[in-house]
């Protein structure tokens, strides 16, 4: 199983739940988590999907967030 993270803008709850059906669709559900407590909002995204940064970045993207790489 790979594990990415990434340093993203999705700040809330609400935040969350607006990201939540295109990284359920792209990751798979509980295969990813947001840290909203961490000044970072670090997403990690456990997956053996075979899933790259880009795929996870477009996904978030089209959520309207920003995810980069870490």
């Amino acid at each position: 199983m790979e594990t990415l993270q990434f340093k993203t803008n999705i700040k809330c709850g609400g935040c969350v739940a607006k990201v939540t059906p295109s990284l359920n669709t792209t990751a798979g559900t509980d295969a990813w988590k947001v840290d909203t407590d961490n000044p970072e909002k670090i997403l990690t995204v456990s997956s053996d999907k075979g899933l790259v940064a880009e795929d996870v970045i477009k996904a978030v993207a089209e959520a309207g967030f920003v995810a980069t790489k870490l």
